[in-house]
């Protein structure tokens, strides 16, 4: 990983290339280069260790020509990142240029085997395993497409490829399998890409490679194939994204952009799929699965980082509003057990990208043992949106910040459709089902509501900024707020923070506090909120600095917190959906005050398509 981008046609490559890796910073990396062919002249490579911006000033000195040409931006796997470690590598002969987003597993039985044919390695990486064993299959058969098809059904792990080749210099090569990869189609062009968001510019006619597919790009179109080369129909589809969605719209910065884009994407993503009034929910891409949703009689979630903390909302939601047993486990841990899945169990897998690769695996380990598995994802045409079962997807658009704020929302307003549904059927009155929608419904307002906090939000990052260490206290429903509020500051300002239940601070982690500790206590108005104000309170004897996020009007902890951010009320269980709007922003303001690259924090990746 992380982002890859190729061109075939008459426009000037070099232009196409930077642009297309301008949109996949987001993703996170850590080196940038690009590989261009002129004819039959030879191949240009320029690398380089940082950002798109060090390799545009390279080039700038040292352009590259061509109408052909891949490009990627690495987030390092096997070796330090380096010049000589960075995407493309060239096979022995220097006729090979190969970009390659996952893991080849058996990258070491490779080298050992192409080292024994005389062939000397340049870097430490993976990748260069495989464009080696390409060229030197490609020395014995003569055949370029055959060479690219025996090289992969010999390589272990997961790849999303692009290759150019000095002898074909009208052929892109393109192959995935594990790894996400589309090709766009263009007038009298195509393109290559790991993201949608590289090429929705030139066009939104895509074709989504399948595991095991290989693409040749040239002068007589588009050719697909399997690695056993059987041919395979192309499907055309549409981009789900526009130009507009991926750009920043006067905000200093994407992250920032999409938290004030979250009472519209909660509209989209309730939109025409709540009737409050008849006191139902229309989820149509789960109409295949009603049968089993109707007769679950347990539910398991699996998902990783923010998806997770979204699906520890959804264990509440479903317990407390359809009455059915869940469970919520680690996608990366699910995947390494053997999990009991018995008749009645119902899966959930939930992932931004619908491609991380830890929440896929345990949507395949749990489809094995006999689970219909449901899928909750953002972006359409994606690895889990077509293994799954059935699904929903969020209709937020592209979220570009890596540091996930709008996803997260919508993903709990999924969970709560469905919570809704499933309880409907099973024990919920009409008048309990259309309060609860009637207030889905109210949500989006509640949290513009909730934005007007962000001057004192700021005014607040500035006086705690400096503090290294941070807790985040919740009860109930609103402890996988605390979580998700800890990790959004981890993640983009580099603070040390720790979520919790309240009720566990004494059991240990209270020792850690001392003068002036931030301490963020989420503690609206419910039926928990006496037994926070205790916690509050032996927070205030150590001295601690209290942060409470809580409900308007609580004069209770006006004179209690040292600072107190009120949100609108809503229904206990629904809570979550305000509550995180103060943490997303002062995660946001605490970054930008130390300087940070919110939207590209370092050692993080947008998708994380590895193990």
């Amino acid at each position: 990983m992380c982002g890859i981008i190729g061109y075939i046609g008459r426009k000037p490559v070099e232009r196409v290339l930077l642009t297309g890796l301008h949109r996949l910073e987001y993703r996170g990396y850590d080196s940038a280069g690009v590989a261009t062919l002129n004819g039959s002249g030879g191949i240009h490579v320029r690398r380089v260790v940082g950002r798109v911006r060090d390799l545009e000033r390279h080039l700038q000195q040292d352009p590259v020509p061509g109408t052909l040409g891949i490009a990627h931006t690495r987030w390092a796997t096997h070796g330090r990142p380096s010049e000589i470690n960075a995407h493309p590598h060239l096979d022995a002969s220097g006729r090979l240029a190969l970009v390659h987003n996952g893991i080849i597993e058996n990258h070491d039985t490779i080298r050992t085997f192409l080292e024994g044919q005389g062939i000397t390695f340049r870097s430490e990486t993976d990748t260069e395993a495989l464009v080696q064993l390409i060229g030197f299959l490609y020395e014995q058969t003569g055949d370029l497409v055959e060479s690219v098809r025996r090289a992969l059904r010999d390589v272990d792990g997961t790849y999303g490829i692009a290759l150019l080749c000095r002898d074909a210099p009208e052929t892109l090569i393109a192959a995935r399998r594990g790894s996400p990869l589309l090709v766009g189609i263009g007038e009298d062009e195509y393109l290559v890409s790991s993201d949608g968001s590289a090429i929705i510019e030139h066009t939104s006619q895509v074709v989504y490679l399948q595991d095991g597919e290989i693409a040749v790009l040239g002068p007589a179109g588009l050719t697909i194939t399997t690695t056993d080369a059987v041919p395979v129909e192309a499907e055309v589809s549409e981009l789900e994204m526009t130009l507009e969605q991926i750009e920043l719209a006067g905000f200093e910065h994407h992250m920032l952009k999409e938290i004030y884009e979250q009472p519209e994407t909660l509209r989209d993503t309730m939109r025409g799929r709540i009737d409050a009034r008849e006191g139902r929910v229309k989820l149509g891409g789960l109409v295949t699965c009603e049968r089993e949703i109707a007769r679950a009689r347990r539910l398991l979630l699996a998902g990783c980082g923010t998806a997770w903390h979204a699906a520890l909302v959804g264990e509440y939601l479903f317990e407390e509003l359809a009455r059915v047993p869940t469970e919520v486990e680690y996608a990366s841990e699910l995947r390494y057990r053997n999990p009991i899945i018995d008749e009645g169990t119902l899966a959930l897998v939930i992932s931004q990208s619908g491609e991380t690769a830890d929440t896929l695996a345990a949507l395949r380990e749990m489809k094995t043992k006999g689970a219909t598995v449901l899928g909750v994802v953002n972006v359409v045409g994606s690895t889990i949106a077509r293994e799954t079962d059935a699904g929903v997807y969020l209709r937020v658009g592209p979220e570009i910040g890596v540091a996930s704020t709008k996803a997260f929302t919508a993903q709990i307003a999924v969970l709560a459709m469905l919570a809704v549904d499933m309880g409907r059927r099973r024990h919920l009155s009409p008048w309990q089902t259309a309060e609860v929608l009637a207030e889905l419904e109210a949500i989006p307002e509640k949290v513009e509501q909730a934005l007007k906090l962000d001057e004192q939000v700021q005014d607040l990052a500035r006086q705690l900024v400096d503090r290294d260490n941070w807790l985040y206290l919740g009860r109930g429903v609103n402890y996988p707020v605390a979580l998700e509020g800890a990790l959004k500051l981890k993640e983009i300002s580099y603070i040390h923070a720790e979520g919790l239940p309240a009720a566990e601070m004494k059991h240990g982690p209270i020792a850690l506090i001392d003068k002036g500790m931030p301490v963020v206590v989420v503690a609206p108005r419910d039926h928990m909120h006496d037994k926070i104000v205790s916690n509050i309170e032996e927070i205030r004897s150590r001295q601690g600095r209290v942060i409470a996020v809580t409900t308007e009007g609580d004069t209770r902890l006006r004179g209690l917190a040292d600072a107190v951010l009120e949100v609108p009320a809503t229904l206990p269980i629904l809570s979550p959906l305000v509550t995180t709007i103060p943490l997303q922003l002062l995660a946001y303001h605490c970054a930008r005050l130390r300087g940070h690259d919110v939207d590209k924090p370092r050692n993080l990746a947008k998708s994380v398509t590895v193990e």
